[in-house]
């Protein structure tokens, strides 16, 4: 696995020119392209051609994968593939992302009869898509930007981030629509035609403004007009009743759990065991790649022992919740795993001395790893304090302020005092 860095991501764009008005291609992005489904169609077609090498495949090879099946089905709640209903709904789910992975230059399409097929043109960025949601976001984020500024189309965008008006939004929302039906077969002549390539060009444009919306911090595009509040992380995701950050915009004044009762909250544990597996395989890379496969918790007797165990510091099982955060996984060794996080092999039971060991660990890791310049940012210091707050059952964790490490610590040890 290689990791790469925004830098990176931004020169394997830049060397594309991705003008709609050339292509006339209208699917370099569609309604099923949000962070969450692109995420795990980019897995999918890895996962595929680690097993199978990068052969050509079609999007119904993809979906008939087991490792598809297994997860997709799960995850996002879809029905069988073969039920007589699979071909309307997966056929959209795999093919709009693959189409928009083919556009920008990670996949290689080419028509044969009525079928496309594909080969990998980039596997680096698409292990990079695949890896999270956040990547995939980042990716979106750029790509979209890259593809109006090559088409000429992003000045209206930037006078609606300047000015957040109701003009200024169907200004931006009307010159989306025109120029894509001048440029492209969405839409036509005829007065129904045109009236549905509207309402399709308005589903797509809430896909293009919204990830550029949530990085300015602005409002975008809701139920086809303007927002009322600034897009949250959730509102970029097609699978919602999924979203593991729930909490984000819970209002102070409500406890979690009230606030999932009033969210009408259902969490799939199907969702957070491919988001715990994918976490702690990303991780152990991760660790190998930049601690030497060393374990997060130093002990001298430990040494030369490699960390091949990736530990849930609030158990999976209690907390399926935050089992896909990377800032509750830490890296151990097999004997710091199953004979001192889990006493005498029961993984059932938890040592809650070294859990606070792990935690006073995993702070100081995350401290380096979003102070350090030597490697990649993967911790979010809010989303630790979150797991924090979800394992001890502790809102007040809330109050620390960003970057206070020592304040962190300085906490822990009184909770784990008591």
């Amino acid at each position: 696995m290689k990791f790469l860095t925004d830098d990176e991501l931004n020169a394997f764009i830049d060397t594309h020119n991705y003008d709609v008005r050339k292509t006339g291609n209208a699917r370099w992005i569609d309604q099923k392209c949000t962070p969450d489904v692109l995420c795990i169609i980019a897995d999918c077609i890895f996962e595929y051609v680690q097993e199978k090498g990068n052969i050509e495949f079609t999007s119904r090879d993809i979906w008939y994968s087991e490792y598809s099946i297994k997860n997709v089905q799960n995850v996002f709640k879809k029905v069988n593939v073969e039920s007589d209903n699979a071909e309307n709904e997966y056929d959209k789910f795999f093919q709009q992302p693959m189409k928009l992975l083919s556009y920008a230059g990670v996949l290689k399409e080419t028509k044969k009869g009525r079928e496309n097929f594909y080969t990998v043109e980039n596997e680096d960025i698409l292990q990079y898509i695949a890896i999270r949601e956040r990547n995939a976001l980042n990716f979106l984020n750029t790509y979209i930007i890259k593809v109006l500024k090559d088409s000429d189309l992003y000045n209206v965008f930037e006078e609606f981030f300047n000015n957040q008006t109701k003009l200024k939004y169907d200004k931006m929302k009307d010159a989306f629509y025109i120029f894509t039906k001048t440029f492209t077969d969405i839409g036509s002549k005829t007065k129904n035609q045109i009236n549905a390539g509207k309402t399709e060009c308005g589903r797509i444009f809430t896909k293009v403004i919204n990830p550029i919306a949530y990085f300015r911090g602005s409002k975008g595009s809701e139920r086809g007009t303007i927002s009322k509040d600034i897009i949250s992380y959730d509102m970029l995701m097609y699978n919602r009743d999924n979203f593991r950050d729930i909490y984000a915009n819970k209002p102070k004044a409500l406890s979690r759990k009230e606030f999932a009762v009033q969210q009408k909250y259902k969490p799939s544990l199907a969702f957070y065991q491919y988001q715990s597996n994918k976490a702690k395989q990303f991780l152990k890379v991760f660790n190998n790649t930049y601690n030497g496969g060393n374990s997060e918790v130093y002990e001298e007797s430990e040494q030369g022992n490699l960390a091949t165990q990736m530990h849930h510091i609030f158990p999976a099982g209690q907390f399926p919740q935050i089992s896909g955060y990377y800032e509750n996984i830490i890296a151990l060794t097999p004997n710091q795993h199953f004979l001192k996080a889990h006493p005498n092999n029961k993984t059932q039971s938890i040592n809650v001395d070294f859990q606070y060991v792990c935690l006073v660990a995993k702070t100081a890791t995350i401290k380096e790893n979003l102070t350090s310049t030597n490697s990649i940012k993967i911790y979010e210091f809010n989303k630790f304090l979150f797991v924090i707050n979800i394992g001890l059952n502790d809102d007040s964790y809330e109050k620390i302020e960003d970057g206070d490490y020592d304040g962190i610590l300085t906490k822990l040890a009184v909770s784990y005092s008591k």
